[in-house]
């Protein structure tokens, strides 16, 4: 005998489900320190944090001053344990913002983008009419290099009224909150970075081609190890990462699609407002950013200076 369910009591609804792939509201696991991280108290400055997993501000500290082995260790655990440290009002020369970053190593030029004082200086001048370059998009710093950046130091010359802001993104965080189902599909993975993808907005063929044999595409990892927490981390950008090696195109696009819509969520997230002199000091490996172009007409001016860093595995 079939029982219905209006002798049960039990209401029936109507079918309803919303498109697989995307990102849908949910609590989210938000673990900032890996599970065997011995957390310590910092002795030589003052951290107050600025988002649940990434975002940190450091107080007391000028970082004109040279850095000792001791404090240049507590600020480089800072940075791993925040992912983005920010100082107030340091007002750097770009030779001492330059000197602050070769304490973390060697320094990168970016022959693509405006030069500051020095080769290793990166300018942003944005105004009415300027190159867009790398606002809108969430990105991590040259991903399709052989050895991408390892972190960058970026300060704000000027600063528009309203506007401007720069976000960042847990990347570790974004892969930890990843289905089961698509951790295994990504699990061993590559995925191949091109510089292309990302200057062809802004630039045309003839700018781009000299330097097509000094960047060939690379393959890195989807999910990528840090180097000195051991976490894993989705490691594909809308910027340069454009197909997912061994996969049918449709395939990847999809799977793609998916994975770098991972930084868009909140909850990983941390949003700065500048002021002038401010600097930010991030680890590339472990996060993606996106400035925010919603100031209009208005100028922004920025210096950044990158370090190199090492083979994702």
């Amino acid at each position: 005998m079939t029982v219905t369910a209006a002798q049960t009591g039990t209401p029936t609804l109507r079918e309803a489900r919303v498109p697989e792939g995307g990102i849908y509201e949910g609590v989210r696991a938000l673990r900032r320190l890996p599970e065997d991280w011995q957390a310590r108290p910092y002795d030589h400055f003052e951290l107050v944090p600025q988002g649940c997993t990434i975002g940190a501000e450091i107080k007391g500290l000028d970082l004109a001053r040279p850095l000792g082995p001791t404090l240049r260790e507590e600020l480089n655990r800072a940075l791993l344990e925040w992912k983005v440290l920010f100082f107030r009002a340091q007002h750097l020369t770009s030779a001492q913002q330059s000197g602050f970053a070769r304490n973390w190593g060697e320094l990168e030029t970016n022959p693509l983008l405006a030069r500051g004082s020095s080769a290793d200086v990166v300018r942003f001048d944005k105004g009415a009419g300027a190159t867009p370059t790398f606002e809108n998009v969430w990105h991590a710093d040259v991903t399709f290099r052989e050895r991408p950046a390892l972190g960058a130091v970026l300060q704000l010359r000027e600063v528009p009224p309203f506007g401007g802001d720069t976000m960042w993104a847990d990347m570790s965080a974004a892969y930890d909150n990843l289905t089961q189902e698509v951790k295994n599909r990504i699990d061993g993975t590559t995925a191949v970075h091109d510089f292309i993808a990302g200057f062809a907005r802004f630039y045309g063929p003839e700018r781009l081609a000299p330097f097509q044999d000094t960047f060939p595409p690379v393959e890195h990892p989807v999910v990528r190890t840090h180097p000195e927490t051991g976490r894993p981390l989705l490691f594909v950008n809308t910027s340069f990462t454009t197909r997912i090696t061994g996969l049918a195109r449709e395939e990847s696009d999809e799977l793609l699609r998916h994975l770098v819509q991972q930084a868009h969520v909140p909850e990983y997230q941390v949003r700065f407002r500048w002021q002038p002199g401010d600097i930010a000091f991030w680890d590339n490996r472990a996060t993606q950013h996106y400035a925010v172009n919603d100031y209009g007409s208005h100028r922004r001016v920025a210096e950044r200076v990158a370090i190199a860093g090492d083979r994702p595995y």
